[in-house]
């Protein structure tokens, strides 16, 4: 099924209803900000909510960053999306995101679960154990912004952790992942905002994006992997004149799509 006018029309429609958004959740508020009132619904019992993946998060020298890489683009991304979800699917979605340890049983409670900037996590055995668990009980991540040879490498060496032995293959044009709501035979590069306007350059390795995935014994896929794209910034940057449209709905499709996929799979 094909939509191309709807996406636009929720863009457009984002544009009129987001206000600026501050940090919510885990992680806290810097000492000067004041947390964004609840929605509504916030503590609705509801089919979906946007699950994001916290982790911690070292440097090459393996030592923990200051800058929590799994919060890129969050909140706003999160609830920019799923204000896209409800508009363009029947699903019930609640209004605002859930922050998902590896450490927490209630990891068990989300079949969806977003992580931004693997190349950067750091997991415990324990952790890698439990999230074995969880993709292998049917659970499902999404991996966005990676980008180049060395944030693969790093990306690489958790789901290894997680996962060893199982390959990461390239996803067909024809994988049922891409059809489950949109048609997405053509895909391409989504960039982040810091190739746009951010002046940083793409480099010979990040030139060619991938959509990647690991499937279970069953052949299902578990954990899909979109590198050298940064999906969360087109939600992220909906609303922007400055971003280009046709990206941001490509992105929304693609996390549509992998919900819907996560779900009925």
């Amino acid at each position: 099924m094909k939509m191309p006018s709807s996406i636009s029309t929720v863009v457009l429609l984002l544009g009129l209803s987001v206000s600026l958004l501050a940090f919510q959740g885990r992680g806290g508020f810097e000492d000067d900000e004041k947390p964004p009132p609840l929605p509504p619904d916030a503590h609705e019992k509801a089919e979906w909510a946007f699950a994001r993946f916290h982790f911690r998060a070292s440097d090459e020298n393996g030592n923990f960053q200051s800058f929590r890489l799994w919060r890129a683009d969050y909140p706003k991304a999160d609830r920019q999306f799923t204000m896209g979800v409800r508009r363009l699917t029947r699903l019930h979605a609640r209004g605002i995101e859930q922050i998902v340890d590896a450490d927490s049983d209630e990891l068990f409670d989300w079949p969806w679960i977003y992580m931004e900037h693997g190349n950067g996590w750091y997991l415990t055995t324990d952790e890698a154990a439990r999230l074995r668990e969880y993709l292998l009980k049917g659970g499902f991540l999404f991996s966005d912004d990676t980008h180049g040879d060395y944030e693969w490498l790093e990306l690489v060496r958790g789901l290894q952790m997680i996962l060893p032995g199982r390959e990461i293959e390239d996803l067909k044009d024809n994988d049922e992942i891409f059809h489950v709501m949109y048609d997405l035979d053509k895909r391409f590069q989504i960039p982040g905002t810091r190739f746009i306007w951010g002046g940083r350059p793409y480099f010979s390795d990040m030139i060619i994006p991938k959509w990647r995935g690991i499937r279970d014994d069953k052949g299902r896929i578990i954990v899909a992997i979109v590198h050298n794209s940064d999906v969360g910034d087109a939600w992220e940057w909906a609303e922007s004149p400055h971003y280009p449209e046709r990206d941001t709905s490509l992105a929304y499709r693609i996390g549509i799509n992998y919900i819907l996929f996560s779900m009925t799979h």
